[in-house]
């Protein structure tokens, strides 16, 4: 019979603190068959365990947590602290929710209004229906889970300047590379600068969850585009090149770094990519420039509003239907973490932007056919801070000697 541990008594003591800091008498946690991720992360549960039947775990602002499991699976939240009720009938599992929520009128729920941000709604209409009959009020988590899954510790920020620096590193090894083989009329593609990035992630005691972008003329056009052994360009003189490289250290509990550079095989890079570079960085650095100025004043900011202001850089230069993607993206052990993604776009993302959390800052102009490009940078929000990692930052299209 697994025991309750110290690591749980005390996340639970921590998930208590920021509900009575968020002003709520509690948090519902639920899960059918692996349906909420973010349950089990911020409970510190094992993601891969076996779990066939819902289970229930109610944690109030003040006193001792409930626990609901199954019959079949009785010893499922066992590590957790809490009164266990255990149900064989739906009937019971009823019951037993609405028992443990009675006497609170706030509660959280991984469930986001009118499904604005999808990577919160995990709870389903059903379910939410079903406690809501219980006269409780149900908000939506999403600030809360910021806490738990976007917030670094000193340690985590550490890694990511560390990775950020070696980030930087291999990706101008990986432009050298490229002027190295064109100068010596060796065949070199997008495949084999993806894997030259990804042994030297290895090397460098890096490792990431997919080979990273690397695109010439026309595939840049495509924000996801990714070379493979079977489908890759050549790459030669003359030719366009964007690189996406993310990755973070071997060690537990390190975070990411995430950054695109852009470079032309060439002595000059021609005006048409210069052009459209300096309207990208301008949107980037509009935003980095509006984040810097919350910060300094303390006035809170939404992850939406940095999206707007990046986005009328590029909108106003008459290539507003060009930027096809959100401004960036939460970062944490996660490359795409679950803290508030800088997004008007794809989503109204409303969550405020906390100290201690990052997101990556990547505007983009994608041109069909012929080429795409964007600057990725991360930026960190510390207290009265606002620090970017992989310095310095692109201020031009590097020019590969060819």
């Amino acid at each position: 019979m697994t025991q309750v541990s110290e690591l749980h008594t005390t996340r639970v003591a921590e998930i208590q603190a920021a509900l009575r800091q968020a002003g709520l008498d509690g948090w519902l946690f639920c899960d059918f068959r692996h349906s909420d991720p973010l349950a089990w992360r911020i409970l510190k549960l094992d993601l891969n365990a076996h779990a066939t039947r819902r289970w229930f775990y109610f944690v109030p602002a003040n006193g001792e947590p409930s626990k609901i499991v199954h019959a079949i699976e009785t010893d499922k939240l066992d590590a957790l602290p809490g009164s266990k009720t255990i149900y064989l009938r739906w009937q019971e599992l009823h019951a037993a929710v609405q028992t443990a929520v009675s006497g609170a009128k706030r509660i959280a729920m991984q469930y986001s209004p009118g499904n604005a941000i999808p990577y919160i709604s995990r709870v389903d209409a059903g379910t939410f229906e079903l406690v809501r009959s219980f006269g409780v009020e149900i908000v939506t988590s999403a600030d809360l889970v910021q806490v738990f899954e976007a917030v670094w510790t000193p340690a985590q920020h550490a890694t990511h300047v560390e990775a950020a620096e070696k980030v930087y590193q291999i990706i101008h090894e990986a432009f050298a590379e490229i002027g190295r083989a064109t100068r010596a009329g060796e065949a070199i593609t997008e495949y084999t600068i993806q894997q030259f990035i990804w042994r030297r992630f290895d090397e460098e005691g890096m490792h990431a969850d997919h080979a990273p972008i690397v695109s010439v003329n026309a595939n840049s056009a495509r924000p996801h585009y990714a070379p493979s052994a079977e489908v890759h360009s050549p790459i030669n003189a003359g030719d366009f090149v964007l690189l996406d490289v993310w990755a973070k250290l071997k060690t537990p509990g390190s975070v990411y770094a995430d950054l695109s550079w852009t470079g032309f095989v060439g002595d000059t890079v021609p005006d048409k990519y210069n052009q459209i570079f300096d309207i990208v960085a301008g949107a980037r650095d509009a935003a980095v420039a509006f984040i810097r100025e919350k910060v300094a004043t303390g006035v809170s900011f939404k992850g939406a509003q940095v999206d707007d202001v990046s986005r009328a850089v590029i909108v106003n230069a008459g290539y507003g239907d060009k930027f096809l993607n959100r401004t960036g993206h939460s970062i944490g052990e996660e490359v795409h973490g679950n803290g508030a993604n800088i997004d008007n776009l794809e989503t109204p993302d409303t969550r405020t932007i906390m100290p201690h959390t990052c997101f990556s800052i990547e505007p983009g102009i994608y041109l069909p056919g012929d080429f795409g490009l964007r600057s990725e940078i991360d930026v960190y929000v510390g207290e009265g801070e606002v620090l970017i990692a992989g310095q310095p930052i692109q201020t031009a299209i590097v020019p590969i000697l060819a």
